[in-house]
């Protein structure tokens, strides 16, 4: 087999940026808003329609898809993915973004290295464990870890 690939490139495309923002390459962002004294880490991708707010940092090789919003002074760790096609047909949307669910993170929210996030929302003042999986929404503040993410404490 000898046919050539289509070669695709990662940048930065259509990104409305705040003040004093840094940004590690490579990247992939496009079509997103990305608030005041924010940093982007290598290896992230931020897909268009993403809001990130001011003052948060994105940690490497995250990926924040379509329809996620992350409020103000918020972590996201290393390796984080956000997830927005939960396989409602038993399969990928292929397409159907109407299928596709939104995220809400609230200000104040860390969220550890590995972490998935299901399409949710989430309060302000959360914490989430390294390696959880968040598949439902967080309501009330304090730390919450695992598979799923279960409430553990409040933060003191």
């Amino acid at each position: 087999m000898s046919a050539q690939p289509i070669l695709l490139q990662a940048g930065i495309k259509d990104v409305a940026f705040g003040e004093n923002v840094k940004v590690v390459q490579p990247v992939n962002l496009y079509g997103c808003s990305i608030g005041n004294n924010c940093f982007i880490g290598p290896f992230v991708e931020v897909q268009k329609d993403v809001t990130i707010g001011d003052k948060c940092k994105v940690q490497s090789h995250a990926f924040i898809c379509e329809l996620v919003t992350i409020g103000n002074n918020c972590f996201i760790g290393h390796g984080v993915m956000f997830i927005n096609d939960v396989f409602a047909t038993g399969g990928p949307a292929q397409g159907k973004k109407e299928l596709w669910k939104s995220t809400t993170i609230g200000n104040n929210v860390s969220i550890g290295s590995n972490a998935t996030i299901l399409p949710v929302e989430i309060c302000n003042d959360v914490v989430i464990g390294a390696g959880s999986v968040v598949t439902k929404n967080i309501s009330v503040p304090g730390i919450y870890a695992g598979n799923p993410a279960k409430f553990l404490r409040t933060i003191q």
